[in-house]
C-alpha cells in the first residue's frame, strides 16, 4: 500500500507533491531543496551549507518513514553549476562515507527552484 509521508522536520511541500511516498518497504524522497524547515529559507553560505541542509531534509523524510541515511540505496543530485562537484562531494562524503555510498546521479540542472545550488532526492528502505 502506498503511504505519504510527510514531516515537520523537513521543508513543506511548495508544490502539488509529497515530502516522500513509500511502498512496502521502499521509501522514495522528492526532490529536497535546502530550506530550512523552520524558516523556509536557505541557510547563508554557498554549496556546502546548501547541500548539508538538503541531505538534512533527506534524512528527515526517510526517518520519517522508519528509514535512514544507512538504507538509502540511490541518490539522484541536481547541481547548478557542476563547478560545485568537488565541494559537494566534501559534504556528501561526511554523510554517507566513501565507502559503500549509495548509487548515485549527479547532473547539472538548467535551474533549480528557488534558485537553489542544490536539490537531492532519495531511494532507501526500510530495515
Amino acid at each position: 500500500m502506498k503511504n505519504i509521508i510527510n514531516t515537520g522536520s523537513a521543508p513543506a511541500a511548495i508544490g502539488p507533491y509529497s515530502q516522500g511516498v513509500s511502498y512496502g518497504d521502499l521509501v522514495m524522497t522528492s526532490g529536497q531543496l535546502p530550506l530550512d524547515p523552520t524558516t523556509m529559507a536557505f541557510p547563508a553560505g554557498g554549496i556546502k551549507e546548501q547541500t548539508r541542509q538538503s541531505l538534512l531534509n533527506v534524512k528527515a523524510v526517510l526517518e520519517e518513514a522508519g528509514a535512514s541515511l544507512d538504507t538509502v540505496l540511490k541518490t539522484t543530485c541536481f547541481l547548478a553549476k557542476m563547478e560545485d562537484f568537488a565541494a559537494f562531494n566534501e559534504v556528501y562524503s561526511e554523510f554517507f562515507g566513501s565507502t559503500g555510498a549509495p548509487a548515485r546521479s549527479c547532473i547539472q540542472a538548467g535551474k533549480l527552484p528557488k534558485e537553489a545550488l542544490v536539490e537531492i532526492e532519495a531511494i532507501a528502505y526500510v530495515k
